[in-house]
């Protein structure tokens, strides 16, 4: 509400006295502290983007600005390093095709060369693909009559041979890799089959594949669920994720070798204790700070990227000096823990926990005479905590979680960040910007349990087509798809 006041309003309150113009200066100071807040607030807003806050670099728009880089300058140029082994391609040494060029002219003397024989010839390969076209296998199941009693005995077909007219399981492994792994939609993914492969498939046969996919992977996605539960640490990310048109969640759990994608309506625990994870995972739990996390009874580490971008936010539009030094010193302390790895050590001597520890605690109290608490009059009729600046909550936060904070100082196998998780969420966000919203959450789920597949197999190193074929050889849910440790 605007605050305005004419001459004679002005000129009245002077009359009135000295208390009544002390009065008058106190309530336009309150207001100008108010504006000046708001003022603050939206001009955070607008300056915040993916170098200073959460937001993701596709919020960023056509801005340019020079950024401070949380990624450290590293001494090597640009382009291929030395020693690195290329992928040019190499002449083969048995070439499946040999075309012959004979020379056939005459000599600048005069003599003909057709009947003069080569003693030798320079070499050119070309490396192309074949005109790939569809092959039929029939299979036919033969009948004999026995002779004595006139019983008629028919051969079985294998069990994956189920109609007259079929598709086979490369197939359906194609499909499934152009459109869940490519992230290519239905109906490209059938042009790509006509247009390459010569065979015509519906948008009906290849949400059937897609069935047949999430049906064979019932077993593998239990298993997945098993392996993170039971995993030392685990990463975990929300996101969101559009389906029927509304703003659902995807839950990301993640470990080195495993992920696990899970669609929800909501974000919290309420997701997570559907997922099955989180309520039984004794390990620790890296992830951003959401306070449905701290929740669960198990260590905690936080994402310090996250930190050194809202640190980050402080320097440069709230101007707190300790915000530098808190970023400095997570980073000072991330080298350090990355030389004690170096040298083949497992932790830090507990000397230089205690003071790296002593001196994270300083600047905490240094913030919080940087930035004093104001009582502030109470609003008649505003139920709640009273909003404080964005300098006090994160320093609140560094508070009151220092040891998930500090977690990759204690423990080795902690990271400094929760980078694992948000990659792994990076390719379900891009088949939204790619295909939009799913149309059901039918449709959300079986692209989170295939995917989960997909990610964890190529943690493993494994051909992901390959993979998704032995999904269709197999055809059986209640068969675990994983690859086993002892044979890799």
């Amino acid at each position: 509400m605007a605050y305005s006041m004419s001459w004679d309003e002005i000129c009245s309150v002077y009359r009135q006295g000295e208390n009544a113009v002390i009065e008058l200066i106190e309530t336009l100071i309150q207001r100008l502290n108010e504006l000046e807040e708001k003022v603050l607030k939206f001009e955070g807003q607008i300056n915040k983007d993916s170098h200073n806050s959460h937001k993701p670099p596709s919020s960023d728009g056509f801005k340019k600005r020079l950024r401070n880089n949380l990624r450290e300058k590293s001494d090597r140029k640009s382009g291929g390093q030395k020693g690195h082994c290329g992928h040019t391609l190499e002449m083969s040494n048995t070439p499946d095709e040999v075309k012959d060029y004979w020379v056939n002219n005459t000599c600048d003397c005069g003599i003909n060369l057709d009947t003069v024989e080569a003693t030798e010839y320079e070499r050119r390969q070309v490396f192309d693909i074949p005109r790939v076209k569809p092959t039929v296998t029939e299979h036919r199941a033969w009948i004999k009559r026995c002779p004595g009693c006139g019983k008629i005995h028919k051969a079985k077909f294998p069990k994956h041979i189920q109609g007259p007219v079929q598709y086979g399981e490369r197939v359906k492994a194609t499909a499934i890799y152009l459109n869940h792994y490519q992230l290519i939609p239905l109906e490209r993914s059938g042009e790509m089959f006509e247009n390459l492969f010569q065979l015509p498939i519906s948008e009906g046969s290849l949400i059937r594949f897609t069935q047949q996919a999430y049906n064979g992977l019932e077993k593998t996605n239990e298993a997945i669920v098993e392996k993170i539960r039971t995993s030392a640490v685990g990463h975990f990310d929300e996101s969101g994720m559009y389906v029927e048109k509304k703003r659902g969640w995807l839950n990301v759990a993640a470990t080195q070798l495993f992920t696990h994608y899970f669609y929800h309506n909501k974000r919290g625990k309420e997701a997570m204790d559907t997922v099955g994870i989180l309520p039984h995972f004794t390990g620790t739990a890296v992830h951003d700070g959401l306070k449905a996390y701290f929740l669960y009874m198990c260590k905690h580490g936080l994402c310090n990227v996250h930190h050194l971008r809202e640190l980050i936010f402080q320097i440069e539009h709230c101007n707190q000096s300790w915000a530098l030094e808190m970023k400095k010193h997570l980073l000072c302390i991330k080298q350090s823990v990355e030389s004690t790895k170096g040298e083949g050590k497992s932790s830090l001597e507990k000397e230089t926990i205690e003071c790296f520890e002593k001196k994270y605690h300083e600047i905490i109290d240094r913030g919080y005479k940087e930035n004093p608490i104001i009582p502030k009059p109470k609003i008649p009729g505003k139920r709640g905590r009273q909003a404080q600046s964005s300098a006090l909550n994160l320093l609140d936060r560094f508070k009151k979680y220092h040891d998930a904070v500090l977690r990759f100082m204690y423990d080795f196998n902690v990271p400094f960040d929760n980078n694992l998780s948000e990659r792994d969420g990076r390719m379900v966000k891009l088949q939204q910007k790619i295909s939009g919203c799913f149309r059901t959450i039918d449709g959300a789920n079986k692209f989170c349990r295939i995917r989960s597949f997909i990610s964890t197999i190529k943690k493993h190193g494994h051909n992901v087509f390959d993979s998704l074929h032995k999904i269709f050889i197999v055809n059986d849910g209640s068969v675990c798809l994983l690859p086993d440790p002892h044979t890799e």
